[in-house]
C-alpha cells in the first residue's frame, strides 16, 4: 500500500500512468466502431459456436466479435514480429543488424515490422470478411468492389492505429503497449460476465456452491501461473580476476538465470494460427462445387469441433512450439561464447563448447515443465468444461496466462520507477 500510494504522490508517474489509461481507453473505443452492414444476431451465434474464433478474439481485443475498424486488432502486428525474429536468425545480415547496430539498429529492425504489418492487416482482414461474407455465416452480405476497398483500408488503418497507440504506450514506461492492450481487451469482458452470471444463478442452471468451487480453482490457477512465470533455474558463473592498468577488476560469483518459461505465451499464438487454418479453408470449401471437396471440408470440420481431437492437437503443437521458440530466443554456444569472453565460466566446466552442452542440457529439462504447463494452460478450459459438464462456467487458460504476464511485467516496470526515484532522493 505504500508503494501504490507514493505512485501517486509522484506527479510524473501519476501523469504517466493516466495517460496510459487514456490511451487503453482509446483502443477499447475502436474495438466498438463497427464497420456498417453486420448482422449481429448471427455474428453472435457464429462465435458461440467457434472456439478457435474466440480465440483469437482474445488478440483481436474484442474487435473480431464487434467487426469493428479494429476487428484484426494487433493480430497482424505480432505476427510480423514473429516473422522479423526468425528472419533476424535465418539472415546474416539481419542478425550482424541486431547484434551491432546497437539502438539505430534496432529501430531499423522496429520500422521493418512496421511496414510488414501493412500487408498481413490487408490479407487478415480480407480473409477474416470473406469468411464472414461467403462462407455461409450471412454475417455479411455481398459486397461491391467499393465497399470491399473501403473496409479492407479502414480495417487496415484500424491495426495501424492500435499498433501505433501499444508503441506510444510502450515509451512510457508503464509496461509493454501490445501486451497492456491485449490485456484491456480481456478485462473488458469481465463487466458483461456479471449479469449473464445472475441470470443463470436465477433460471438454477447454476448453483453458489458451483461459483464457489470455480473462484477457489481460478486462485488456484493463478498462483500455479505466478509461480511457473516467475520460476527459473539459477547456473552459477565465477569471474576470473583481471589486472587493467592498476586496477583489479572481476573476481566474483554471479548466475545465470534460465527461465523455465522462455517463450511466454508466444507457443500458444503459434499454435492458434496452426490450428485455426483448417478450419478456415474448410469453411471456404463446403460452398464448392464438387462433391467430394465439399464431403471432405464436412469431415475436416467434423474432425476440429471433436473436443477430443481438438485438445490433443492444440496440447501437442503447444508444447512443439514452446521448444521451437526458446529455441530462437536462447542460444546456448552463444551465450557460452559471451561468458568466456567476458572472462566467466561455470564451475566444474571448462569455458566454451562443454559449457554450451552443460547448459542446452539443462534448458531442455526445465523447458520440458514450461512446455508442459504452458500446454495444460492452453486446453485448460475444455478440461474444466469436461469436469464440470458446464459452459457457463469455464477458466480461460490463454486469458488467465496473458493477464497475469502482463500484471507482472507492468509491476515490474513501476517498481522500477519507484526504485530510481528513491536513488534520485539521496
Amino acid at each position: 500500500m505504500d508503494k501504490f500510494i507514493r505512485i501517486f504522490k509522484l506527479k510524473d508517474l501519476r501523469n504517466k500512468i493516466i495517460a496510459v489509461a487514456l490511451l487503453l481507453a482509446a483502443t477499447r473505443l475502436l474495438a466498438h466502431v463497427p464497420i456498417p452492414g453486420i448482422d449481429t444476431a448471427r455474428l453472435r451465434e457464429f462465435f458461440q459456436s467457434n472456439q478457435l474464433f474466440g480465440l483469437m478474439d482474445i488478440f483481436a481485443g474484442g474487435g473480431l466479435s464487434n467487426v469493428s475498424i479494429a476487428m484484426v486488432g494487433i493480430s497482424p502486428y505480432i505476427t510480423a514480429s514473429i516473422i522479423i525474429q526468425l528472419l533476424t536468425i535465418l539472415i546474416p545480415s539481419m542478425q550482424e543488424l541486431q547484434k551491432e547496430g546497437g539502438e539505430a539498429g534496432r529501430a531499423k529492425l522496429n520500422q521493418y515490422t512496421r511496414l510488414l504489418t501493412v500487408p498481413l492487416a490487408i490479407l487478415q482482414a480480407f480473409g477474416t470478411i470473406t469468411l464472414y461474407a461467403r462462407g455461409g455465416t450471412g454475417i455479411v452480405g455481398i459486397l461491391t468492389p467499393m465497399e470491399w476497398l473501403i473496409m479492407l483500408l479502414t480495417v487496415t488503418a484500424g491495426t495501424m492505429v492500435t499498433m501505433w497507440i501499444g508503441e506510444w504506450i510502450t515509451e512510457y514506461k508503464i509496461g509493454n503497449g501490445i501486451s497492456l492492450i491485449i490485456f484491456a481487451g480481456i478485462v473488458a469482458r469481465l463487466p458483461s460476465m456479471v449479469p449473464q452470471l445472475q441470470a443463470n444463478i436465477e433460471t438454477g442452471s447454476l448453483s453458489i456452491v458451483s461459483i464457489i468451487g470455480f473462484i477457489i480453482v481460478s486462485l488456484l490457477v493463478i498462483a500455479g501461473v505466478v509461480l511457473v512465470s516467475e520460476a527459473q533455474r539459477n547456473i552459477p558463473v565465477s569471474y576470473a580476476k583481471r589486472v587493467r592498468g592498476n586496477k583489479l577488476y572481476g573476481g566474483v560469483a554471479s548466475h545465470l538465470p534460465l527461465r523455465i518459461n522462455t517463450a511466454g505465451v508466444i507457443p500458444i499464438i503459434f499454435a492458434i494460427s496452426i490450428m485455426i487454418f483448417p478450419g478456415i479453408v474448410a469453411n471456404f470449401l463446403t460452398q464448392a462445387n464438387n462433391a467430394f471437396v465439399v464431403s471432405a471440408a464436412r469431415q475436416v470440420l467434423a474432425l476440429f469441433n471433436n473436443q477430443i481431437f481438438y485438445g490433443v492437437m492444440y496440447f501437442l503443437l503447444v508444447v512443439l512450439f514452446t521448444y521451437f521458440y526458446t529455441a530462437v530466443v536462447f542460444n546456448p554456444e552463444e551465450v557460452a561464447e559471451n561468458i568466456q569472453r567476458q572472462g566467466g565460466f561455470v564451475p566444474g566446466l571448462r569455458p566454451g563448447s562443454q559449457t554450451a552442452e552443460f547448459l542446452f542440457k539443462v534448458l531442455n529439462r526445465i523447458t520440458l515443465t514450461g512446455a508442459l504447463f504452458l500446454g495444460a494452460i492452453a486446453v485448460l478450459p475444455l478440461l474444466f468444461q469436461a469436469i464440470s459438464h458446464s459452459n457457463n462456467l469455464v477458466i480461460g487458460g490463454t486469458s488467465l496466462l496473458i493477464v497475469v504476464a502482463v500484471v507482472l511485467e507492468t509491476v515490474k516496470q513501476i517498481d522500477s520507477q519507484l526504485t530510481v526515484r528513491d536513488y534520485e532522493g539521496f
